[in-house]
């Protein structure tokens, strides 16, 4: 459903918010083996979020991502969704068509449009901070 850029953003931007409270950054390299990405292209998705004004980065020895405390209660999960993958995922056809609609419907428009309209909800009420204080009790995992 995600691309695997868009997998990858959140599960580091889930990562970095379970390690707020903590004020800690993390480098590259960290947040990677954390989430089980490769490095290199985790980085280049993590500039996408920084652009984006998701994550925070600064330079130096004590440099790394990181993201606060309260910018964290305040980021929807549709916030990574649309940098990362625009906003598709909420018009596209079920069965990958070009031109899908009311008006000329794949065989599956009716019942995917109730699928996008319940992802788009749960999407933009599903906060960061949401995600990480399940990391954070252990009733989920970013890496199995």
């Amino acid at each position: 459903m995600f691309s695997k850029a868009c997998e990858y953003a959140i599960r580091s931007v889930i990562f970095l918010t379970s390690k707020s409270k903590l004020e800690q950054r993390f480098n590259i390299t960290d947040i990677s083996e954390e989430i089980d990405a490769p490095t290199a292209f985790n980085a280049k998705i993590l500039q996408k979020l920084v652009k984006a004004d998701i994550v925070s980065s600064a330079k130096g020895p004590t440099g790394g991502f990181y993201i606060t405390e309260e910018k964290a209660s305040g980021i929807m999960l549709s916030n990574i969704v649309k940098t990362i993958d625009g906003d598709d995922i909420y018009v596209s056809c079920g069965i990958g068509l070009k031109k899908c609609n009311a008006e000329k419907p794949c065989p599956l428009h009716d019942s995917f449009q109730d699928i996008r309209n319940n992802l788009k909800t749960m999407l933009q009420e599903t906060s960061l901070k949401n995600l990480a204080d399940q990391i954070e009790d252990g009733t989920a995992v970013l890496k199995l």
